[in-house]
């Protein structure tokens, strides 16, 4: 994989919403850091993420962190921890892990079996059913 010539990065990315404040930013940016090596393979500017929390430091509360990445299907995460540092380390977990499923389902040629299984045997393909396929 190349890299990325401006690689998303948590501090750069990140938004807080709802249940939030602009002064809960940083720690919670650096609560999330360790999502920098996963998101340095996006483009800054093609990537976005907020954290918002309901019902802070209450019975039920829920933080809900959504990861937007241009090209790909929006990734939420949620968490019910009553703590809120647990819950924001469970987002964080959460996320790293979908977004590496979902790299391993977007490319096969990083996952032997997969790759193993993708393309057909060419000696198993008859050559007339190739002929048979191309004729309209």
């Amino acid at each position: 994989m190349s890299a990325v010539a401006n690689p998303a990065t948590v501090a750069e990315c990140l938004r807080v919403g709802a249940g939030f404040s602009q002064g809960d930013r940083n720690w919670i940016a650096e609560q999330f850091g360790t999502l920098d090596a996963r998101l340095a393979g996006f483009h800054a500017d093609t990537t976005e993420l907020e954290v918002s929390v309901k019902d802070r430091e209450a019975p039920g509360q829920k933080v809900t962190l959504e990861c937007w990445i241009a090209g790909r299907q929006k990734v939420v995460t949620t968490s019910s921890e009553e703590d809120l540092h647990a819950a924001l380390n469970d987002v964080r977990d959460d996320l790293r892990r979908k977004l590496n499923d979902a790299k391993t389902k977007q490319e096969p040629r990083h996952n032997r079996h997969l790759r193993e299984n993708a393309l057909p045997d060419p000696a198993a393909i008859d050559p007339g059913d190739l002929l048979k396929n191309d004729q309209i």
